[in-house]
């Protein structure tokens, strides 16, 4: 396989800079034929879900994960935190920058306060593990964490309850579980009313959201692991759905995480990639994914090559891309 297996142009303009307005108000390209698509809107979902369905959906919350830091120099640095390592929220995978510049135990200061302290490189390489120096770790995040915003979205977000889902509950994400950001307390409520069975689990997003594939063979890419957590009572009900419904690529891993190595929770490094064994989702509410991304590994894997025929239609379409997009309502091949 190639990098270009899962490349595609697009237009800076079809990135969304700002989400939509009200949330289920955003198209919804619909591919669960063989053939043709539909555009609907995501207010329409509850008419193509029907009684006996059940939709799986992430409840992780975004954290206030990005700290805008100076060194003893004076020189700026950036610590992004990724995922808490301690029960005591000290200790965090971190992306930092300057990566190549920062000393062994640095650290690294907000208006002269001492904040945090850069630990070794994690096994990955491309990540730090980090500790918060203040005595009350996520007071800390609240007083000068921002709010982690992916680097394609360049303007500001006014209301930041709006990069978080309306049934987003521990707060631990470095980014939002983007396909959720569509539904409304109100549409969530109409699906139920249809004889739809919601339920959550939880993945914690990490740095594979932000990190583009660079391997020439994109099966040779490294996966970073995320935690998650899944119900025994939520696998008993996909095994006994109609329809299993996943909202976003990381409810699908976490569901598919389980189905692969037995385990409720823990760390899950699932790759999912063409010629992959689907055992739980049926259908997936995702949102459009950057070029040259595992996300789009696991799409082509969903529905095979078709992928580029609905990005095509899509960009013909003006549909607007990534996190405060649009989204595509599709059916596993």
């Amino acid at each position: 396989m190639n990098l270009s297996d899962i490349d595609y142009e697009l237009p800076e303009k079809l990135i969304a800079q700002h989400p939509v307005e009200p949330r289920d108000s955003a198209r919804l390209l619909v591919a669960t034929g063989p053939d043709q698509v539909e555009h609907k809107r995501v207010t329409d979902l509850v008419d193509m879900l029907e009684p006996g369905d059940v939709m799986v959906v992430n409840d992780t919350r975004v954290l206030p994960a990005r700290l805008s830091l100076h060194r003893k120099t004076g020189g700026a640095a950036e610590v992004l935190l990724l995922e808490q390592r301690s029960s005591d929220f000290r200790l965090w995978e971190a992306l930092v920058k300057p990566a190549s510049k920062l000393k062994p135990d640095e650290v690294l200061e907000y208006f002269g306060k001492r904040v945090v302290r850069v630990g070794p490189r994690t096994e990955a390489g491309d990540t730090f593990v980090v500790e918060l120096l203040d005595e009350n770790p996520m007071e800390l995040l609240q007083r000068i964490g921002t709010m982690p915003l992916p680097p394609y979205i360049r303007s500001s977000l006014t209301d930041l309850e709006r990069y978080q889902t309306v049934y987003a509950r521990r707060t631990a994400s470095a980014a939002a579980p983007t396909a959720g950001l569509h539904f409304t307390p109100e549409l969530m409520a109409k699906i139920v009313a249809k004889g739809v069975t919601v339920e959550t689990v939880e993945l914690v997003v990490g740095l594979d959201t932000f990190k583009p594939i660079s391997a020439d063979d994109p099966l040779d890419h490294l996966i970073h692991s995320e935690f998650y957590s899944v119900d025994q009572r939520v696998m008993d009900a996909c095994r006994d759905a109609k329809r299993v419904i996943a909202v976003g690529t990381t409810a699908t891993r976490a569901l598919e995480s389980v189905a692969a190595s037995g385990q409720l929770s823990g760390r899950t490094s699932l790759f999912i990639t063409p010629g992959f064994e689907w055992k739980v989702v049926d259908l997936m509410l995702t949102n459009f994914h950057l070029p040259k991304t595992s996300l789009l590994l696991m799409i082509e894997s969903f529905i095979g090559p078709r992928w580029r025929d609905i990005y095509a239609e899509a960009i013909l379409e003006q549909y607007r891309f990534l996190s405060f997009g649009d989204a595509m309502l599709l059916a596993r091949s």
